[in-house]
């Protein structure tokens, strides 16, 4: 057991929780003041998440839209608000899941970021993860999928399955921006596809809640 680890355990729950309050809130101001990479230059907001910094499912996409940027909050967007309207039907609360993006600042024209980009905005994005502590993580698209599964596969072979990443149950799933530009809801559509997964999320999300474990899920 590491020092730093004997000090926590010597915490009660209210010092803990009032650390991470501080670290929580250091990480935001750090993100709302980073200049490390071009976007600074041309952003209107920092982006930096939406939710309970409490849950246990979180979920992260590429980067800002223009709605995003404008609004300072992450899926607000149509691609943010078909993301709600899919929790919803699965029966997911938006406020009790985290989201956030790989980047916290609006790449120009929407463009994917590049990967210096994501270097320097991943100090951001992994201080998030750390504080939130998520048992899930659901990865919206190809981009948050290869930055953290550290892959080359395309969404549409990774898409609903779990994978094992740093303790935590890891699933890719299609990114709403792309089920706009896909209409179809027939059976193996992306829509389809996307439906069956997050059920499978919900299911799992369910049993962490009840349990506190990640027992029933199946990685790979």
């Amino acid at each position: 057991m590491s020092e730093a680890d004997e000090v926590l355990l010597k915490l009660s729950p209210e010092e803990r929780a009032e650390m991470k309050r501080r670290l929580w809130e250091e990480t935001r101001r750090n993100a709302l003041e980073c200049a490390s990479c071009p976007l600074a230059a041309t952003r209107t907001k920092v982006v930096f998440g939406d939710g309970d910094p409490d849950s246990r499912l979180m979920f992260i996409g590429e980067g800002p839209g223009a709605d995003e940027d404008e609004q300072g909050l992450p899926f607000v967007g149509r691609a943010g608000q078909l993301l709600t309207q899919i929790l919803t039907a699965a029966g997911i609360s938006r406020r009790e899941v985290y989201i956030t993006n790989i980047v916290k600042c609006r790449p120009p024209g929407n463009r994917v970021p590049t990967p210096e980009e994501s270097v320097m905005c991943d100090r951001h994005l992994q201080t998030q993860i750390m504080l939130v502590n998520p048992m899930l993580i659901v990865l919206l698209g190809n981009t948050p999928t290869k930055w953290i599964l550290k892959t080359e596969g395309g969404i549409t072979k990774l898409r609903g399955r779990w994978f094992e990443w740093r303790g935590a149950a890891v699933m890719p799933m299609f990114h709403p921006s792309y089920l706009l530009r896909n209409a179809s809801s027939k059976e193996g559509s992306p829509k389809h596809l996307t439906w069956l997964d997050i059920q499978e999320v919900k299911r799992q999300w369910d049993e962490v809640k009840r349990t506190g474990t990640l027992d029933s899920v199946k990685f790979g």
